[in-house]
C-alpha cells in the first residue's frame, strides 16, 4: 500500500508541476505553439537522466522513493521522460535497431492512436 501512496502523491505533485509550467510558457511564449509540452518533456528528460544514473552509481532509493519520484512524479509531469530513458538504455546497450524501431514506433502509433481517436470520437458526436 505504501507504494501506491507513493505513486499517487508523486503523480499529483508531478501533473501540478506540469499544468503550472504550461500555463507559464503560454503566458510567456505565447499558445501557438506547445512551448510548455516542449519544455515539460525536456526538463522531464533531464531529470529522469540524471536521476538514474544517481541511481545506479551513487544513491540507494528504496522502492518507494524510486516509485514517488520516476514514476509517480516523472509519469504525473511526462511520460515522456520514461520513453526517453528507454530509448537511451536501448541504444547505450547496443540494441541501437531496437532503440530506433521503438523511438519510430511510438511516434509514429502514438498518432495513429490520436487520429483512431479523433476519429472515434467524431463517429460518436455525429
Amino acid at each position: 500500500m505504501l507504494n501506491v501512496i507513493a505513486v499517487a502523491i508523486g503523480a499529483a505533485v508531478g501533473a501540478n508541476l506540469r499544468y503550472g509550467i504550461s500555463l507559464w510558457a503560454a503566458q510567456r511564449f505565447g499558445a501557438a505553439f506547445p512551448y510548455g509540452t516542449l519544455l515539460v518533456n525536456v526538463l522531464g528528460c533531464i531529470v529522469i537522466g540524471a536521476l538514474l544514473t544517481f541511481a545506479a552509481t551513487r544513491l540507494t532509493l528504496s522502492e518507494p522513493t524510486r516509485l514517488l519520484l520516476v514514476t509517480g512524479l516523472l509519469g504525473g509531469f511526462t511520460t515522456f521522460s520514461s520513453f526517453g530513458y528507454e530509448a537511451y538504455a536501448l541504444f547505450t546497450t547496443g540494441n541501437w535497431l531496437s532503440s530506433a524501431l521503438y523511438v519510430l514506433g511510438s511516434l509514429a502509433l502514438g498518432l495513429v492512436g490520436v487520429t483512431l481517436g479523433v476519429a472515434l470520437a467524431r463517429l460518436i458526436t455525429g
